[in-house]
């Protein structure tokens, strides 16, 4: 049945339709933001710029947030209107653009990627060359770009490559020779939970570092409606600011959305993404910036990888809202 209403989702992400003009977008005074997996952590900030008195409140907007999840089209619905804003990430925004689909980023939370490889401590690996290259089972989502990039840098797996299991933690309690693909703040917690000891390897150790949890919206929602984009970004930027001084409040009103996780662990794993999120390009340019070498650095790599056919300019993948000024 899950499965069934993400093929649902993606069908109406490209179902053709009147699309919402750009200018308009906001004009009712609601606005939609779609995430591209469940209610954790990684969204925290945008939790906190809804409650009362947070930062959507303060600029004066009404933000719908949808959840996500494994499949969930939230960039193409962005793409094709069907949400004014969406979650995605910054090798997902080059490729979209690359493909024709006018996507921007707006705020980076996360600074360096959460995408790991979880392995069993117990095995004694000490590095992602180390996992590519011992025995067992590696469950990954093959096609994406940081699978790419690690079998260009390392070779082909040596163990049997496994579709992921979109998050679900039983093969690797039961074998011990099993290496998923996970987030740092999300499945380790889980296995720990569960009474095993997990060793993660953060993808960015091997060199793939893309921004991760990037709000995002349409170029043209940019160019016609620059006011709204301006609030949209400070309030989310706001949000996060909120989130990592003291996420309790807001874990409180995540908890009550995903009961399925407990308190403690929500707690945790807002303590482990703190330094993904906070580093010293934010301590100067606030959380959320964004650099031109960073996007250039991603766009070659993701040429080199053929992930897409030619460079797209990195100057047209993001945009910095300060720069913004509003509509005459």
């Amino acid at each position: 049945m899950r499965n069934s209403l993400y093929a649902i989702a993606i069908l109406l992400a490209f179902l053709p339709g009147c699309k919402k003009d750009a200018a308009d977008v906001g004009k009712s005074g609601k606005v939609s933001l779609q995430l591209n997996w469940i209610v954790e952590p990684q969204f925290g900030g945008f939790y906190a710029a809804g409650l009362e008195g947070g930062g959507f409140q303060k600029q004066g907007l009404d933000v719908t947030i949808t959840p996500g999840g494994s499949g969930t089209p939230a960039l193409q619905m962005v793409g094709s209107g069907k949400a004014d804003f969406a979650v995605a990430s910054a090798d997902e925004v080059v490729k979209a653009r690359a493909g024709g689909n006018d996507i921007v980023a707006l705020l980076a939370v996360y600074q360096d990627c959460p995408q790991g490889l979880m392995t069993r401590a117990s095995r004694g690996l000490t590095s992602i060359e180390g996992v590519m290259k011992a025995d067992g089972t590696i469950a990954v989502q093959k096609g994406l770009d940081y699978w790419l990039f690690l079998e260009k840098k390392y070779g082909a797996a040596k163990g049997k490559v496994v579709p992921s299991p979109g998050g679900n933690i039983a093969q690797f309690l039961a074998d011990e020779k099993f290496t998923q693909q996970c987030f740092v703040t999300s499945e380790p917690l889980a296995a720990k939970k569960a009474g095993v000891e997990t060793k993660t390897f953060l993808v960015k150790e091997a060199g793939y570092n893309p921004y991760t949890t990037v709000l995002i919206t349409r170029g043209d929602v940019v160019k016609k409606n620059p006011e709204l984009v301006r609030k949209m970004t400070l309030a989310c930027r706001e949000g996060w600011e909120a989130y990592v001084a003291d996420p309790t409040a807001t874990n409180a009103a995540m908890l009550k959305l995903n009961p399925s996780m407990d308190a403690a662990t929500m707690a945790e794993s807002a303590a482990v993404q703190k330094p993904l999120i906070v580093n010293e390009a934010t301590k100067t340019s606030g959380l959320g910036c964004m650099t031109m070498a960073r996007w250039e650095s991603l766009v070659q790599a993701l040429v080199d990888l053929k992930a897409i056919d030619k460079a797209v300019p990195a100057a047209e993948c993001f945009v910095d809202p300060k720069s913004l000024t509003a509509a005459k």
